[in-house]
C-alpha cells in the first residue's frame, strides 16, 4: 500500500490522505487534525514526506508531532528535518528522544542550539543514548569546550561520520598539512565542520590552495573556514577573476592581493566590487565568472 502511494500520489497530498484513510488508518489521521491542529493540506504534506506514511501505519504518530512542532518553532521545520531523518517519527519519544535532548542541555545547549542541531544532525536524536553519550565525550576528547559556540557542531560532526571516519580525516589533513595533531587540533577546534568534508575534497583544495594560490599549510590552520567554500564556485573563480583585475592594474590590486580578503566576501558583494564595475574596461569578465562557476574552461578574457 505505502508503494502505491508513493508512486500514484506523490504529487497530490489529497489523494494520499484518502488512501489512507480508506485502510483503517483515519482514526490515527483525525488526531493529526484534532489532537495536533494540522490542517488536511498539512496532513497530506506529511505523508508525502519519506517516513510520514510509514509513520502513521507503524504506529500514532500524534504525540512525537505534538512534541516537535512546538520545540522546533514551526511544522515547516519539521517537514524540512524529517527529509534527512524520517525516524524522528518513529523512534521512541520517552526512551529515545527526549533523554537525547536532555543530555544535549545537561551540556549547556539551549533550545535554540539544539534545534540548529537537528536541522545539520537530525540522527543526534534518533541514536541510542549511549551513543550520544560518547558523541559528546570525544567532542570533549578533542578539546571542544562545552562553552564554546562550536561545541554543537563537534558533536554533530561525530554524529554524523564514525570514529574511524573521524581519525581518518584527521590523519590525513595532517599528513596533507605536515602539520602536528595538536595544531591539527586547534584547526578542528575552530572549525569543527572540516571533519564532515571527504578526503578527495579537502585534497583538491589544499592542492589549489598550497599548490596555485601558494598558500602556506600553517596559513591553513589558521584560517580553516576556506576549507568549506566550494572549490570551483568560489576558490577558483574569485582568484582566476582578482588575478586578471591585478593583472590590469585596475582598483590598486596587486598580484599578491590577501586572498582572504576577497575570498570571505558575500556572493553579491563580490561581484559588485569585482565583476559589475569593471565589466565594460575588461569584457568578458562576467562570462568568464559564471564558466567558472559552473566548473568549464572560461571563454577567453580581453586584456
Amino acid at each position: 500500500m505505502l508503494e502505491f502511494i508513493s508512486a500514484r500520489s506523490a504529487a497530490n497530498p489529497d489523494a494520499v490522505l484518502a488512501a489512507l484513510s480508506g485502510v483503517g488508518l483515519s482514526r490515527r489521521i483525525a488526531s493529526l487534525r484534532d489532537r495536533v491542529g494540522l490542517s488536511d493540506p498539512q496532513i497530506g504534506s506529511f505523508l508525502l514526506v519519506a517516513g510520514g506514511a510509514k509513520g502513521i501505519h507503524a504506529c500514532d504518530v500524534a504525540p512525537r508531532l505534538e512534541f516537535w512542532i512546538p520545540f522546533l518553532g514551526s511544522f515547516e521545520t519539521l517537514l524540512r528535518i524529517l527529509k534527512g531523518n524520517n525516524v524522528l517519527v518513529l523512534s521512541d519519544l520517552e526512551k529515545v528522544i527526549k533523554p537525547n535532548i536532555a543530555l544535549l542541555q545537561e551540556c549547556g545547549l539551549t533550545v535554540c542550539d539544539i534545534v540548529k542541531m537537528a536541522r545539520f544532525a537530525p540522527r543526534m536524536f534518533t541514536s541510542n543514548p549511549k551513543q550520544v553519550e560518547g558523541f559528546v565525550r570525544r567532542a570533549d576528547e578533542l578539546g571542544v569546550p562545552r562553552t564554546s559556540g562550536q561545541f554543537k557542531y563537534m558533536v554533530g560532526i561525530f554524529a554524523n561520520i564514525s570514529e574511524g571516519s573521524a581519525t581518518a580525516r584527521m590523519e590525513y589533513l595532517s599528513r596533507s598539512l605536515g602539520c602536528s595533531m595538536d595544531k591539527l587540533r586547534s584547526a578542528v577546534q575552530k572549525l569543527p565542520q572540516i571533519l564532515g568534508l571527504s578526503e578527495t575534497n579537502l585534497g583538491s583544495k589544499i592542492e589549489f590552495l598550497v599548490g596555485k594560490v601558494r598558500l602556506e599549510p600553517e596559513y591553513l590552520l589558521k584560517t580553516p573556514k576556506l576549507f568549506t567554500y566550494s572549490l570551483e564556485k568560489r576558490l577558483v573563480a574569485r582568484h582566476y577573476i582578482v588575478q586578471v583585475l591585478a593583472a590590469k592594474g585596475l582598483k590598486g590590486l596587486k598580484k599578491d592581493v590577501p586572498f582572504c580578503s576577497y575570498v570571505q566576501l558575500g556572493e553579491s558583494c563580490f561581484v559588485k566590487n569585482f565583476i559589475d564595475q569593471h565589466e565594460n574596461v575588461v569584457p568578458g569578465l562576467s562570462d568568464a565568472y559564471a564558466a567558472l562557476r559552473a566548473g568549464k574552461v572560461p571563454p577567453e578574457v580581453q586584456h
